[in-house]
């Protein structure tokens, strides 16, 4: 079996965007496109050169086969994904406010991902992979899905590859109280966490970085990012913690953000380099990601990515 530097294992949908801003109810046009919290990472450390797999279920329907098509021409291995016959892909629209802003309605119950199990991770993917990332939204899906990440994170870390999460807590899908039960524990089994300062605040009552970065170093987490929004994020592991400054840029659409800043920050991890570098890493991909409408169509190739870092103005004509 292949080895990977990303393995992730999620849902992705089809997501609907309207061609105007205002309530559904007046909108007559949309345009179509993949979203998925582990789907968007995978596709952002593709972009950048590495090779990642994505671990999921679709329905045996033409948003299944849309999903599939579009991952794998991102350089996504989707190879393990499984149809199924007997539900669908799930739907989400987005819905985009005049003063700017957008809101998500999820058509997802009983989709196909709701029924993933462990037996859809396939035997020794992770050996030899460096990485494993979920997001908080697989486990609060179903019963099953949290076991799959359960036993997922362990098989990860038995193979040496680590276990990285994102809290992702969305309030439509479940309770405080239900993401505390099924994240918290989760949270032990983890070497990278990346979290904002409200996600935060409803697992652990905090909500200031520093005592976020002490939380998670008391429960083993190596690597650390605290995403602050437009103020930044600070970057952290046992050896020292770093305030990474946001690059000021005008913001179309803030969905997606998180993945493509977990994307750079995960490719600094595969490439070896400090955690501040992630950090840095992590909020140029995230600010790639505002830049327009779309979970991924936004993020850069590597080229691009490396001229952003270097602050390298590109040759137009």
């Amino acid at each position: 079996m292949a080895k990977y530097d990303c393995v992730t294992a999620g849902e992705t949908m089809a997501a609907f965007l309207p061609q105007k801003t205002g309530s559904l109810r007046y909108v007559g046009s949309f345009a179509k496109a993949v979203a998925g919290a582990e789907s968007n990472v995978a596709v952002g450390i593709a972009k950048l050169g590495h090779k990642s797999a994505w671990i999921s279920r679709v329905g045996d329907d033409e948003f299944g086969e849309y999903i599939m098509r579009e991952l794998r021409g991102e350089g996504v291995d989707v190879s393990h994904v499984k149809r199924d016959a007997k539900h669908p892909t799930g739907v989400m629209f987005k819905q985009l406010a005049a003063a700017g802003g957008s809101s998500v309605f999820y058509y997802r119950k009983d989709s196909a991902a709701c029924g993933m199990t462990f037996e859809d991770i396939p035997e020794g993917i992770f050996n030899g992979t460096k990485v494993l990332h979920v997001s908080g939204i697989t486990p609060v899906l179903s019963q099953s899905c949290n076991g799959m990440t359960v036993k997922a994170f362990g098989a990860a870390r038995k193979a040496g590859a680590l276990v990285s999460f994102d809290p992702n807590i969305r309030l439509k899908l479940c309770t405080a109280e239900k993401a505390r039960e099924v994240m918290l524990p989760l949270l032990c089994m983890c070497d990278i966490v990346l979290l904002g300062t409200d996600e935060a605040e409803i697992l652990f009552g905090i909500k200031e970085p520093d005592g976020i970065i002490d939380k998670l170093l008391s429960l083993g987490v190596k690597k650390i990012a605290v995403k602050l929004g437009k103020d930044g994020s600070y970057a952290a592991d046992s050896t020292g913690r770093y305030r990474i400054e946001p690059i000021d840029i005008p913001v179309v659409d803030t969905v997606g953000a998180g993945d493509a800043y977990a994307a750079g920050f995960l490719t600094g991890i595969i490439e070896g380099r400090d955690v501040k570098a992630c950090g840095d890493m992590g909020c140029l991909m995230g600010t790639f990601a505002v830049s327009s409408y779309g979970d991924t169509e936004s993020l850069p190739d590597r080229r691009r990515f490396d001229m952003a870092m270097g602050n390298i103005a590109e040759v137009q004509r």
